[in-house]
């Protein structure tokens, strides 16, 4: 395999797990490459600057040491931002194709005519097949537009997948795309039970600082339920009515229940962006890790803010596991019965501590009517 956009090696780390053998990684984020570096090595070679535009120009099958037609899985998740909910909240919102960090599409695309993989795999939020930003017509279009080039038939199919349906500790909604010459995948069966945040974070090493509550509304964090985010305080929740229902973003607040997946682990750094430790405080980069299925013991470098972009952004290792043993038998490859990255359920019962009743005096004068979201389409709009 090749991987494109790697970040910190998540989806590269679950497809090495069901048997795929790396010949190289682009990744073009400094902090990235010292993350690859410090837990691979030379395992994972670091191809030129990182830039895919520069390898889909320059990088030839005999760089890789193959013949072209030999790789057989191309695999890549380009940047999610012109594509995701969360970039509503930004002044710009979300503009899928208008957004530069869209183009890297036709690069990987390029990569693909010089190599001729086997398989191209896809991961993305599901922005990017479906609503108004979805790149369904431009993939389809760049699908045919290969197999005329290369003179090979490529056919593609999408789903979108939740992660926790596949054992990770987190519900994090994906879409998967691949693009085949070697016929259709059988998409892999949901595991037979759920792993929660307990599992995941029973065994959390005490070593580590657990980091503080900051910004004004930390205090608020006690008084909202295991599982529960700002909309508890709204006049649908079972708190005071201090917001109106839907007006903010759904990580606001955001607190993990330990007896459920984890919300989505996210790459972005903000006081009140959750979720948050059932004991009312910020996840340690850890405790990230395990909620996406990373190793616990992965080095990842750079700044606080670095490591929890990076972990954030990064493909959960056991759903890339799971979608690589898939694509192992789809390839003709035997592959292994015993799976690598799955967790095991935690041997001990999780007891939160209880939910703050009062209310800090300093958020009293919230209390009151507020409107609700007035809809779909409807509401706030990009600053």
């Amino acid at each position: 395999m090749l991987s494109a956009f790697t970040g910190l090696g998540g989806m590269d780390l679950g497809l090495e797990a069901a048997g795929f053998r790396s010949l190289g990684c682009l990744e073009i984020d400094h902090d990235a490459q010292l993350t690859l570096k410090a837990n691979r090595g030379d395992q994972w070679p670091l191809l030129g600057n990182g830039d895919v535009s520069v390898a889909a120009a320059d990088l030839q099958s005999n760089d890789l040491g193959l013949a072209v037609g030999e790789l057989d899985l191309l695999a890549g998740a380009p940047p999610c931002q012109p594509f995701s909910k969360a970039a509503q909240w930004t002044p710009t919102a979300r503009l899928g194709d208008a957004d530069g960090r869209a183009a890297c599409l036709d690069d990987f695309f390029g990569l693909a005519r010089s190599l001729c993989p086997h398989v191209l795999l896809l991961e993305n939020v599901p922005g990017y097949v479906r609503g108004p930003t979805s790149q369904l017509p431009r993939l389809c279009h760049l699908t045919e537009e290969l197999s005329r080039s290369v003179g090979l038939s490529y056919s593609l199919e999408w789903r979108i997948v939740n992660a926790a349906d596949y054992g990770v500790p987190q519900s994090r909604q994906r879409a998967v795309v691949l693009i085949s010459r070697s016929g259709e995948l059988t998409w892999p069966d949901a595991a037979a039970e759920r792993r929660t945040a307990w599992d995941a974070l029973h065994d959390a090493p005490t070593s580590q600082a657990t980091p503080k509550l900051r910004g004004k509304w930390g205090d608020l964090l006690p008084t909202i339920p295991p599982g529960e985010n700002y909309q508890w305080h709204t006049s649908r929740g079972g708190g005071r009515p201090l917001f109106g229902y839907r007006t903010r973003y759904s990580s606001f607040l955001r607190k993990l229940c330990p007896e459920l997946p984890s919300p989505t682990i996210t790459g972005t750094v903000g006081p009140a962006n959750g979720p948050f430790h059932w004991e009312n405080r910020p996840l340690t980069i850890w405790e990230r890790q395990r909620l996406q299925s990373l190793p616990g013991d992965w080095i990842v470098e750079g700044s606080w803010y670095s490591q929890i972009k990076q972990v954030g952004n990064a493909t959960p290792p056991l759903l890339a596991e799971v979608l690589g043993r898939a694509l192992g038998q789809l390839l003709g490859a035997t592959v292994s019965s015993r799976m690598h990255l799955e967790l095991s359920k935690a041997d001990s019962e999780c007891i939160p501590p209880p939910t703050q009743s009062d209310l800090p005096a300093k958020f009293l004068h919230l209390i009151g009517s507020h409107a609700d979201h007035p809809g779909a389409g409807k509401g706030p709009r990009p600053r």
